[in-house]
């Protein structure tokens, strides 16, 4: 089965265009974040989402923790898909369901330790989907993506096989490891931010060679 790719740190129309243009199967729209690139206004990420064509994601990641905050910030943005970079410290996935059940819920895992994998597949059961990512949100200024590190692929597998949701793998994944990194996690979906991208902005080319070598193309 044909692996799907995520573009993210989408941040104009014409780069979502762009993504759509080349086969992307979804696009990431960054909310407010304590680090890491990307992050563009709700306002901007409700007009992009608002001209992606069906049924390709549009995925808004947020760094709200509260299942109330996800609702508004998913209200102000209208994506039909939902990346929470971190965990949640308020409610629950099925109260986010219970007010918006067509919007899918992508938990993000950051991959340090074995205890990642507990965490991904005991979270496995109540999402729709998981994102393993090189973040690390225990830091004093929370890490929760864009790093354009690689993390330990033999955890991300042991996540993979174990899951009961589809897995996307992110984190440090270029047009150059795409393919080693698609042998072995057998992931459902790459996300891909900073390797098809030259001085921050979406480069045609990077992205034309990660979706050959995701085997989009």
């Amino acid at each position: 089965m044909r692996v799907r790719v995520k573009i993210c740190c989408i941040s104009s129309v014409s780069e979502a265009l762009t993504a759509v243009r080349h086969g992307a199967d979804a696009i990431g729209l960054v909310g407010e974040m304590p680090s890491g690139p990307g992050p563009i206004p709700d306002s901007l990420i409700s007009e992009i989402a608002g001209i992606v064509p069906p049924p390709l994601g549009t995925f808004l990641l947020t760094s709200e923790t509260s299942a109330a905050e996800i609702v508004k910030h998913l209200r102000r943005t209208n994506t039909n898909t939902v990346q929470i970079v971190d965990l949640l410290s308020d409610g629950s996935y099925s109260q986010i369901k219970d007010v918006l059940p067509s919007v899918k819920i992508v938990q993000v895992i950051h991959v340090i330790d074995a205890g990642s994998v507990d965490l991904a597949v005991r979270l496995s059961e109540s999402v729709d989907a998981l994102l393993l990512d090189s973040g690390n949100p225990y830091l004093k200024i929370k890490e929760l993506g864009g790093t354009g590190r690689i993390h330990d692929w033999k955890l991300s597998r042991q996540i993979r096989d174990n899951s009961k949701c589809p897995v996307f793998l992110a984190g440090g994944l270029t047009p150059d490891n795409v393919k080693q990194a698609i042998e072995e996690v057998r992931p459902f979906a790459v996300d891909v931010c900073s390797g098809v991208r030259t001085d921050g902005a979406l480069d045609e080319n990077k992205l034309i060679a990660f979706m050959k070598n995701s085997g989009s193309l």
